[in-house]
């Protein structure tokens, strides 16, 4: 399964937004079959802050650990944030190569 950040907007930067995100994405995430990953699409995400990839990436990261996978992207604030993220929570990310 794969889910488009770009639907939850493109400027993704509060902490109380990325838990909506998250609780508004959980039904869709029961869909999820049982060795399904679940691909995340930073296309179209302009601004990624720390905040809101903690209320939505590290949850779901606890949640499917190496079946949560984030595709390539090129964006400075995405990586940058993904970058701290791992470092902050002393996981590492899943990625398509």
């Amino acid at each position: 399964m794969k889910i488009e950040l770009k639907k939850f907007g493109t400027t993704l930067v509060s902490r109380q937004a990325g838990k909506e995100a998250l609780a508004a994405f959980q039904s869709t995430l029961g869909e999820l079959g049982g060795n399904e990953n679940l691909e995340i699409d930073f296309d179209d995400v302009i601004t990624f802050s720390p905040s809101w990839g903690d209320e939505f990436l590290i949850p779901l990261l606890d949640q499917l650990s190496n079946r949560l996978v984030l595709l390539p992207t090129d964006n400075p604030s995405v990586l940058a944030t993904v970058e701290l993220l791992e470092n902050i929570s002393g996981k590492k990310f899943h990625y398509v190569k």
